[in-house]
């Protein structure tokens, strides 16, 4: 069964840092885009971060700067780096992977591309 698991979750306090994790099993996704998304309360899900197969990335420009994805294909294993964190980060953060891959720079920020989605990790960041 495909699975995708968030973890690193937590309440940290403005300016603080923390490191999502997203642990694949199932299948391996060497070969797909993977991404992040966030969904906070009472807004619609979006895009964070993404990165191809090959290690090309896109960012939302909310996180520019202050968030790096990566990913290591030999543990299976997504990563989202955070910094500088500020309230407006709070929301359950979501990791994803695409269906379909259309080259090791392939990625894409469109939430529909995405087939495969975790259940979530809550951060949460006090002002």
């Amino acid at each position: 069964q495909v699975q995708l698991v968030e973890s690193g979750g937590g309440l940290v306090q403005a300016g603080g840092s923390l490191k999502l994790s997203c642990a694949a099993s199932g299948r391996t996704y060497s070969s797909n885009a993977l991404g992040w998304f966030r969904q906070a309360p009472g807004k619609e899900r979006e895009f964070v971060a993404a990165i191809s197969s090959g290690g090309s990335t896109d960012y939302a420009d909310s996180v520019k700067g202050r968030f790096t994805i990566s990913r290591d294909n030999a543990k299976n294993t997504l990563y989202l780096e955070m910094i500088s964190l500020k309230p407006e980060d709070t929301a359950v953060y979501f990791c994803a992977a695409t269906k379909y891959s259309y080259g090791s720079r392939w990625v894409t920020n469109r939430a529909r591309e995405y087939e495969y989605w975790g259940q979530g990790t809550q951060v949460t960041v006090s002002s």
